[in-house]
């Protein structure tokens, strides 16, 4: 519901994915792009969906007839649960009349979908044996009270997985010959205060201590493990991942280019030249690294 975040959101929503157009007409958003970008974050992360849906299943076992994806995008990752849970209705949810079309559209009917605004249409859902949340919830001004409304979609004994940070992308060595080392956690740094500042201008916004399994507990919710799925795609990179971090960097450039100093600020630019074979488009030593970490709690029976 991949804000400033690098993750999805659509307005008052959220989802692993950054596009900031609370304040463009819908008529004038580009959402073929939006859908573009947010198709191939999701695709990169196929495995580490995948293998987390199995991981679902042993928790849920085969009595699992309904699933919501809350902030579903383009139904990439909705498509990868249907997969998992072939005998359930997968509905896929999000604000974005658009993305939900084109959820259908890669589908070929599979999924259901649902338009939605959160919080505010927790009630539009319906039960669900598994909710599945990537992303979304940290666009949500309190946090905690979504995570209740959605406690309350589920059926007795389901399952609430809700999928919130884990580890920054990183994409290149430490010292990758330009400016000094340590631009990532430099760039890192500079999107933590973007996200802060994102949290806090939503409609609602609440400080919570985001201790996931804790809060879950505090939507009555019986905890029921935490797992982290690698993301690795190695050195030298296919196209499609070099094109989503050309794209990614793109975004990062625009909304924090006036917040580096000058020589990381050269170093973005020089990325994303997309002739210099130093850029990220053509570097060898490119990569694609991070972690998704998944928090799950179960209502009781």
């Amino acid at each position: 519901m991949s804000g400033r975040h690098h993750h999805h959101h659509t307005k008052g929503q959220g989802r692993e994915h950054g596009h900031d157009h609370d304040h463009v007409p819908a008529a004038d958003f580009d959402w073929d792009a939006l859908a573009a970008h947010l198709e191939r974050e999701a695709e990169l992360k196929a495995s580490a969906v995948t293998a987390a849906a199995h991981w679902l299943r042993g928790l849920t076992g085969d009595g699992v007839r309904r699933v919501l994806d809350v902030g579903s995008g383009p139904g990439v990752l909705a498509g990868l649960l249907a997969e998992a849970f072939p005998a359930a209705e997968v509905v896929a949810v999000d604000q974005s009349a658009a993305l939900l079309e084109r959820a259908r559209t890669r589908s070929g009917g599979r999924l259901k979908t649902r338009q939605a605004d959160l919080p505010e249409e927790f009630g539009k859902l319906g039960e669900a044996d598994l909710i599945w949340s990537a992303n979304a919830i940290h666009h949500l001004g309190d946090q905690q009270t979504a995570l209740t409304g959605l406690a309350g979609l589920l059926r007795p004994g389901g399952v609430l997985a809700v999928a919130e940070r884990g580890l920054p992308l990183r994409y290149l060595p430490r010292d990758f010959g330009r400016g000094t080392a340590g631009f990532q956690a430099r760039l890192d740094a500079a999107h933590e205060a973007g996200f802060s500042t994102m949290r806090a201008e939503l409609p609602g916004a609440t400080e919570e201590i985001e201790d996931w399994p804790a809060m879950l507990g505090r939507a009555g919710l019986t905890p029921t493990g935490t797992r982290t799925f690698l993301i690795d795609h190695p050195a030298p990179l296919a196209a499609p991942a070099r094109e989503h971090l050309h794209a990614q960097l793109g975004r990062l450039h625009d909304q924090l280019a006036d917040h580096l100093d000058p020589q990381d600020a050269a170093t973005l630019a020089a990325l994303l030249d997309e002739d210099a074979p130093t850029g990220i488009l053509h570097r060898p030593d490119a990569f694609y690294l991070s972690a998704m970490t998944v928090h799950t709690a179960r209502a009781a029976g």
